[in-house]
């Protein structure tokens, strides 16, 4: 028989990544709390952080075009 993997939405994971970036707990008090395993929020973390300049237009090519003072 085939299990299927759990899918957890983008929200989920944005907030459970918000918790481990806090530090306010940590990763294995998270991975208890969420029921996530304690690698999966690490790995959810490291997206958070280099994907967060992103959101402020890091895209290098477009700054350039964009700024020329």
């Amino acid at each position: 028989m085939k299990r299927n993997r759990k899918q957890y939405s983008p929200d989920f994971k944005a907030k459970v990544a918000m918790e481990a970036i806090k530090g306010e707990e940590t990763i294995a008090e998270l991975a208890i709390r969420f029921e996530v395993h304690p690698t999966q929020i690490t790995k959810w973390k490291k997206e958070l952080v280099s994907g967060a300049a992103n959101i402020f237009g890091a895209d290098p090519t477009r700054r350039s075009r964009m700024r020329k003072d």
